[in-house]
């Protein structure tokens, strides 16, 4: 049976010149959450009622190419963190707590690295750090032979003409492959996510994320791609029977990317646990993100200004880009105004680690 939605709303966005699909239940601090391959904001069905309880406003978000959001490209792991950064700020926010599942987690891990200023907290179900699966399918034969459909997905035309013919049966099929426990995975609640796949160009969509993930492996020859230290408070929730995804190939190490990590394991699950174990599942992310409503003091927040460029100006608009996810052209015309109010809202420590950064490129900042 479906879960209850009577108090989901839903929403639409335009952010980086595509129309984003939300539902959104709740008020206080922002809660983001990002399904993977082949859902939607539905992925979280189990999940939006209990988390606004606990004090948030939680938004489930349709990511690019999927369901109710516009299909356009590129599909690139940057572009898609920078529209989950450019949400949050559509929304009105600086910075949300961040739940990723799947490719999900996938978007959560770059968004949290690589666009710190937007990621309060990280918390990430049944996906490795990008540099983990790297690694792991370079060494481990095991891991390779699991992500067979992968180099399936590199197939011109015919993953997306299958997908999008035959999902109706295809993705039950894909449901009791990678779950354990399928008693919230009946034909009634799977059945919006074959609603969106039938969605013109959907299919495709869904299809070219690989695509472009594998373009990206070729072009940097294999090589583990380098991440800057994830600061804020993470957590990594594991399927114990999850067959697409081996706990021992892909999570010891994750540490070295996120030092503030914890691993939470749940025992007979598969891939998708935020529908196979629910009552676990949000009993941890509740825990983990805090209740919302027990802050009673909001945190002092602060305006990080650029005041010079120095002699580096390529470098600094280099860590501009990657602390505000603006486009490079935007980015220019902010370096040549200085000085310039580049992060507003900021806490003491994100503010200091913007100017620790930037001073490391040359520049000169003020927090104010």
């Amino acid at each position: 049976m479906r879960p209850s939605q009577s108090n989901v709303t839903h929403g639409f966005a335009r952010v980086n010149d595509l129309r984003f699909h939300y539902a959104e239940v709740g008020e206080g601090p922002l809660l983001l959450l990002l399904h993977g391959f082949p859902e939607s904001w539905w992925s979280w069905r189990h999940q939006l009622e209990t988390l606004a309880q606990a004090g948030h406003r939680v938004i489930a978000l349709d990511q690019r190419g999927y369901n109710e959001t516009e299909q356009r490209g590129p599909y690139d792991i940057d572009t898609l963190a920078s529209d989950a950064c450019e949400i949050i700020r559509a929304l009105g926010e600086q910075q949300a707590d961040v739940v990723g599942h799947d490719w999900g987690g996938a978007v959560a891990w770059h968004l949290a690295a690589m666009r710190p200023a937007c990621v309060r907290k990280l918390a990430v179900l049944g996906c490795p750090h990008p540099s983990q699966l790297v690694a792991a399918l370079r060494k481990s034969r095991r891991q390779l032979a699991r992500s067979w459909y992968i180099l399936l997905f590199q197939l011109p035309w015919l993953p997306e003409q299958t997908l999008s013919r035959f999902g109706h049966s295809l993705l039950p099929t894909i449901y009791r492959r990678l779950a354990t426990d399928r008693s919230h995975l009946a034909a009634d609640e799977i059945e919006p996510f074959v609603d969106g796949l039938r969605k013109p160009g959907a299919a495709k969509a869904m299809i070219d994320w690989y695509r472009a993930a594998f373009r990206a492996a070729v072009r940097d020859r294999g090589r583990v791609p380098s991440y800057p230290v994830i600061e804020a408070d993470t957590l990594l929730i594991w399927g114990e029977n999850d067959f697409g995804h081996g706990y021992d190939d892909l999570v010891p190490g994750t540490e070295r990317y996120a030092p503030k990590l914890r691993v939470e394991i749940i025992e007979r699950c598969g891939h998708f646990m935020q529908a196979e174990r629910p009552d676990r599942v949000n009993a941890l992310l509740t825990e983990f993100l805090g209740s919302a409503r027990a802050v009673s003091q909001p945190e002092m927040r602060f305006s990080v200004v650029l005041a010079a460029v120095g002699d580096n100006k390529i470098g600094v608009i280099r860590e501009i880009r990657a602390i505000t996810g603006l486009n490079l052209t935007a980015v220019k015309d902010l370096v040549d105004a200085v000085p310039k109010t580049i992060v507003e809202g900021a806490t003491r420590q994100e503010a200091e680690q913007i100017r620790d950064k930037l001073a490391g490129a040359g520049a000169v900042v003020e927090i104010g």
